[in-house]
């Protein structure tokens, strides 16, 4: 995964610029310290994101102080305020709600706190910077894949919570993919539904539901890993587990199982080291004094905002070996653990 973040932190380097020779830090210590909040733990990715963030951090010189939202929007906020008021110097935060830390916004940069919405964007909030993977290309890449393979039949599509704006951003792109096979009469819509804080019993429950009132299903459109892990766990027990396309997105150590054992056909790989070690490093130079020179920017409803997008891939059987083993996201021994070993990738 090295090589594919080389670019991206050579680019930060030049979308920086105005560096202060003489800066005071908040904590008035000399120490550069950022505070790094997800929404929650319990799920595989924002792990990831933690560890990679922090050691990169820690690389460049600066103390982190990391945090968890717990999935409450009350709770991020209070912590994300504590946190201010505990002298960090540039707060990231993956926003549990996308409404709820305008307040949080605010208050941060009336303490000459630098803000980071990370991986989710924060609505009306006017942030120092948003930075993720291009959730339009993600929406696209699983609704392309999925008319692909099943371009007339019925469709299931299970979003995310309605508080993650991802969400939006992701069903949108989808339905421009969908809309002209729907408008022809070759895709039918027969349930949609979006489910709090990505829980994949609720996605169980839903597709169970949809089977049991005899809805004959061809595709699934789940909005992340965990969405499809629900899906299928529902399909398996009514035998019709790879027989139904289902899509999903992060790569997840579960998922990637599942696409070479032919359960689940497609994810969307965001490599991870790109944004985590992208946004320490910004966050540092924040710090630091300097600023964003030409960046993009993407507006939150009333502001427009500094954005960094990276795109996402999609990963199938057929590219599973050369994308995410070759990349060292996961390795071969993970990803075909339940394959015969005739069957692996040389």
């Amino acid at each position: 995964m090295k090589k594919s973040i080389l670019i991206p932190l050579i680019l930060f380097s030049l979308l920086l610029s105005g560096c202060q020779a003489a800066h005071t830090y908040k904590n008035d210590d000399g120490v550069i310290k950022i505070g790094f909040m997800t929404d929650t733990m319990t799920v595989e990715r924002w792990a990831f994101d933690r560890d990679i963030f922090v050691k990169k951090a820690e690389e460049l010189g600066a103390e982190v102080v990391v945090q968890n939202g717990y999935e409450d929007s009350e709770r991020q906020k209070q912590i994300a305020m504590e946190m201010i008021d505990q002298g960090v110097d540039v707060l990231a935060i993956v926003a549990y709600d996308k409404d709820s830390l305008s307040e949080v916004v605010k208050y941060a940069q009336s303490q000459n706190v630098k803000f980071i919405a990370y991986d989710r964007l924060i609505k009306n909030a006017n942030v120092d910077l948003y930075i993720s993977f291009d959730n339009y290309a993600v929406g696209h890449l699983m609704a392309q894949k999925a008319v692909e393979s099943v371009p007339s039949g019925n469709y299931l599509i299970l979003n995310g919570p309605k508080t993650d704006n991802n969400v939006f951003m992701i069903n949108s792109a989808c339905y421009e993919v969908l809309n002209p096979y729907i408008n022809a009469g070759s895709i039918n819509i027969v349930g949609e539904t979006y489910i709090d804080a990505w829980r994949d019993e609720v996605a169980y429950e839903y597709v169970s539901q949809k089977i049991s009132e005899g809805v004959h299903i061809d595709a699934i459109i789940a909005g992340d890993d965990r969405l499809a892990e629900g899906a299928i766990n529902a399909l398996s027990e009514n035998r019709l587990a790879g027989s139904v396309y289902v899509t999903g997105q992060d790569a997840e150590l579960g998922a990637c199982q599942r696409i070479v054992e032919g359960t689940q056909q497609m994810t969307v790989y965001k490599p991870i080291s790109v944004l985590a070690e992208g946004a320490a490093e910004i966050a540092v130079k924040m710090a630091q004094g300097e600023g964003l020179k030409n960046a993009e920017t993407i507006n939150d409803g009333t502001y427009d905002v500094p954005y960094i997008v990276y795109e996402p891939t999609p990963v199938t059987a057929d590219n599973i070996a050369d994308v995410i083993i070759k990349d060292g996201f996961y390795t071969v021994e993970q990803v075909y653990q339940n394959v015969p070993k005739n069957e692996w990738p040389r």
